[in-house]
């Protein structure tokens, strides 16, 4: 069989898990809160999500498929280890409901493939460390903006009769768009630079180039995922952190788009798990420390940093363990 038909259904499933997985986090606060009915909200999240990769570039794609490793050392066999080994992550921590980053998990496959095969020469430092800096100060980015988000919100609405909740609940709508957009303009990306990665690797392309048909499955895997829901993750983030009502989905939600979308202009992948649940955390401390649930918080900080060493070995292995193509 074509190897670059097995790279292509890889990545796609891939992305509809990153969908299955990631994408619930954007609707998580609006169901929660109760703005949306669940099957309205993942439909609604899938059809923007489809539409971000269109709208707001690639810049994302090319630092994940040209900048970590050199595009023309890179075999289809590490990017083959790669992906199983991100997948089969993302399949471990959707089954027992704990976020995790589909972001940190591609990377810390190509890294683990790669250097078993030529060392850790093949590295590029100043795409990987591009990488690194969008992943770490992303969970921050979020926590701050949701803390000064509500906080200013709760400020402009210190007068407000009970009412307001109403205005809050209509606006998650416009805020969920946003949401939806951002994460397809940067998870959607992934995907796509990796394929376009394996293109090169099998001979279709001799350069690093993205062609509209590569965005147009990549949006529509990502979108099909997130219509389908996470519901493990949904309970997690819109439950067990802190009782979301409708101002926390709206400030949430403001919050982390505004990180998300900020980042996909500059080209940096970022977890829209841990950016989210991040800015959920920041927006329930606002309004009282001792609101959020830090022993949950504490959980997904333990998957942050698990997640690039233990899919960096799981794809050294799928590596060692698969034939030469």
């Amino acid at each position: 069989m074509n190897v670059f038909l097995i790279l292509l259904a890889l990545a796609l499933i891939f992305d509809f898990l990153n969908g299955l997985h990631d994408s619930s986090n954007v609707v998580a606060t609006v169901i929660s809160s109760g703005a949306l009915r669940p099957r309205t909200a993942l439909l609604m999240a899938a059809g923007f999500e489809f539409l971000g990769p269109f709208l707001f570039g690639t810049a994302v794609a090319a630092t994940v498929g040209g900048e970590i490793l050199p595009v023309a050392e890179i075999g289809s066999t590490e990017i083959l280890a790669a992906l199983i080994s991100a997948v089969v992550w993302n399949l471990v921590t959707w089954y027992i409901g704990l976020p995790s980053s589909s972001s940190h998990a591609l990377i810390g496959g190509l890294l683990g493939a790669s250097i078993l095969v030529h060392g850790t020469s093949i590295v590029q430092l100043p795409g990987l460390i591009k990488v690194l800096v969008s992943l770490l100060i992303s969970p921050p980015l979020g926590l701050i903006a949701g803390f000064l988000i509500m906080r200013i919100t709760l400020w402009m609405a210190r007068k407000a009769s009970p009412k307001i909740n109403a205005f809050f609940r209509s606006s998650q709508m416009f805020t969920l768009a946003a949401l939806a957009l951002s994460h397809g303009s940067n998870d959607a990306q992934k995907t796509i630079g990796i394929i376009t990665l394996g293109l090169v690797a099998c001979g279709y392309q001799s350069t690093f180039h993205i062609e509209t048909w590569v965005i147009a499955a990549s949006a529509s895997a990502i979108a099909l995922g997130t219509s389908m829901g996470g519901w493990r993750i949904i309970r997690t983030l819109g439950a067990r952190i802190y009782r979301i009502r409708p101002v926390h989905g709206f400030t949430s939600q403001l919050a982390g788009a505004s990180v998300i979308l900020g980042a996909a202009f500059l080209g940096g992948p970022v977890s829209t798990t841990h950016v989210m649940s991040s800015a959920i955390t920041g927006v329930g401390a606002a309004e009282r420390l001792s609101k959020v649930r830090w022993g949950v918080m504490r959980d997904m900080l333990v998957a942050w940093l698990l997640t690039i060493p233990i899919t960096a070995g799981l794809a050294a292995l799928v590596m060692a363990l698969l034939p030469p193509l």
